[in-house]
């Protein structure tokens, strides 16, 4: 049973690596929570090869550090959207 969960949390940190997504697209792409995917990367991955976390552990805090953009622009176009039905109606 390990030997699943290394392998899982592998092939996440290569999918991490060569799409630079975010927890939550890993989550939906490996049919894990988020919360899962974060402890795989974060926790696990450390033990299992120190090189490969550094690596992943720069996207992971990239994506930390805009994460309030990424919210902000979805805000905005929720608002434009609903401002485009409106005016339809």
């Amino acid at each position: 049973m390990r030997t699943n969960i290394d392998e899982r949390v592998f092939a996440e940190a290569e999918v991490l690596l060569k799409d630079k997504g975010t927890v939550r697209s890993l989550a939906k792409q490996f049919k894990v929570s988020k919360s899962t995917v974060h402890f795989d990367l974060s926790k696990r991955l450390k033990k299992l090869n120190y090189s490969l976390f550094e690596k992943v552990d720069k996207i992971l805090k990239f994506n930390l550090s805009e994460r309030h953009l990424r919210g902000g622009i979805a805000t905005k176009n929720k608002y434009k959207k609903l401002a485009v039905k409106d005016k339809k109606v």
